[in-house]
């Protein structure tokens, strides 16, 4: 038993320094209960964002430095809803992109991190999402721990086998019950010497509420962590990007466009082709959408074409005409392009950039038309010059990375 205690001993002094020294990432911790797990599926430690599993030997051959590192390391994943963002993507990779967004930030707050510890300074600051179409889908390396958010895809590296898979409507069956917590001590009954049996996986009724319970947690925590001074730079801005609203833009362009193209009698300036004199007409479901998209390099061609499939989905339904313009620090050659509410809006194969960035082009030759937009969106990163003013016309920035906007309507995109 004597064996036993050094490593339960070992993990609470880990955590009680955490709490000391570093209260956000002390406070999200203590919400793991410890769990001594089975050697044969827990090499090293692991989460499913209900507990800590861990490994006695490899605990054991920790330094303390080290085994606050895997506390914080597996803290961090469910704080940062790992859990719930892989959706398409595929496990390993995915679980190599967590790795290396939780590590730098954890090595830049002063922990220690132990051998084989993914880390790679390109990736530093990025989030999970950015990093994991940059990791190669032939990548071999190993996570750190082991990531027991679902087993759908447990044939991969052959530890899960025998496990239901939850993508296929597979319910878990009897012989995989969660670990028992106790104490939280990681205490075990006397039948279960080996440690506790790998947990079933996450139901979607209990992903979706270990979502919003972990994104109370992490916002607690860091309110904690502010009033004590004890917050660094990094995990600030990494919270404020988790923690900002996630708007549904879809929605949100679909109510702009449907707002916009109300019936109403308008004395707006008509185009020279239709004369001078300015008489009241009546609009009908009809609206003027201009489109930017930044082709500095930020935005791949087929992140736009999907983004505007979805547009003309709705352009369609709307009869919004379309006028889309490229622009890195100047408007892409051959454009603007215009397209009428039945024509198919498509990435012009002219488009072109990759030069620097600036977002002072595009509202410039949109001043200098005789008929305003009465919607602008701008696919881009917002890394680049905005103008100093904000024009007449409602503008939604809709964003890939976390830049701010200085005016419009900003939607996150990941």
């Amino acid at each position: 038993m004597a064996a036993k205690d050094d490593v339960e001993t070992k993990l609470a002094a880990a955590r009680t320094r955490l709490i000391l020294d570093k209260p956000f990432l002390g406070a999200l911790v203590l919400q793991l209960p410890l769990v001594a797990a089975d050697p044969a599926w827990c090499e090293t430690t692991a989460t499913d964002a209900r507990a800590f599993y861990f490994n006695r030997d490899y605990i054991r051959a920790l330094s303390l430095d080290q085994t606050q590192f895997m506390l914080a390391h597996e803290a961090l994943h469910c704080a940062l809803s790992h859990f719930v963002r892989r959706q398409h993507r595929t496990r390993h990779r995915w679980d190599l992109a967590c790795d290396y967004a939780v590590n730098p930030m954890l090595v830049k707050d002063g922990l220690t991190p132990p051998p084989g510890t993914l880390l790679l300074d390109g990736f530093d600051g990025m989030t999970a999402e950015e990093i994991y179409p940059c990791i190669q889908e032939n990548d071999e390396q190993k996570p750190l721990d082991r990531h027991l958010y679902d087993v759908s895809d447990s044939h991969e590296d052959g530890s899960g086998a025998g496990q239901p898979d939850r993508s296929r409507g597979d319910s878990p069956s009897s012989g995989s019950q969660p670990a028992e917590r106790g104490n939280g001590t990681g205490s075990q009954s006397k039948d279960d010497q080996s440690g506790a049996r790998m947990p079933a996986p996450l139901t979607e009724g209990e992903l979706d509420a270990m979502s919003v319970q972990w994104r109370q947690r992490l916002a607690g925590a860091a309110q904690q962590a502010m009033h004590a001074g004890k917050l660094t730079a990094s995990m600030a801005r990494m919270i404020d990007h988790l923690l900002q609203p996630r708007l549904p833009w879809r929605m949100m362009l679909a109510q702009y466009m449907s707002a916009s193209a109300r019936d109403d009698y308008s004395f707006m300036r008509p185009s020279r082709r239709e004369g001078v004199a300015i008489l009241p007409s009546l609009r009908s479901s009809q609206i003027e959408l201009a489109i930017v998209l930044d082709t500095s390099g930020s935005i791949g061609d087929s992140e736009m074409r999907e983004f505007l499939a979805e547009v003309d989905a709705l352009k369609g339904q709307l009869r919004a005409r379309v006028t889309l313009l490229g622009c890195d620090d100047k408007l892409c050659e051959g454009g603007p392009w215009q397209y009428e509410p039945w024509e198919e809006l498509v990435l012009p194969g002219a488009l072109s950039g990759g030069g620097g960035t600036s977002f002072v082009p595009p509202f410039d030759w949109l001043k200098t038309q005789d008929r305003q937009p009465d919607l602008v969106l701008y696919f881009t990163d917002a890394e680049g010059e905005f103008p100093r003013e904000a024009p007449v016309f409602p503008v939604i920035w809709l964003v890939k990375g976390k830049a701010p906007v200085p005016w419009g309507q900003r939607v996150q995109l990941n």
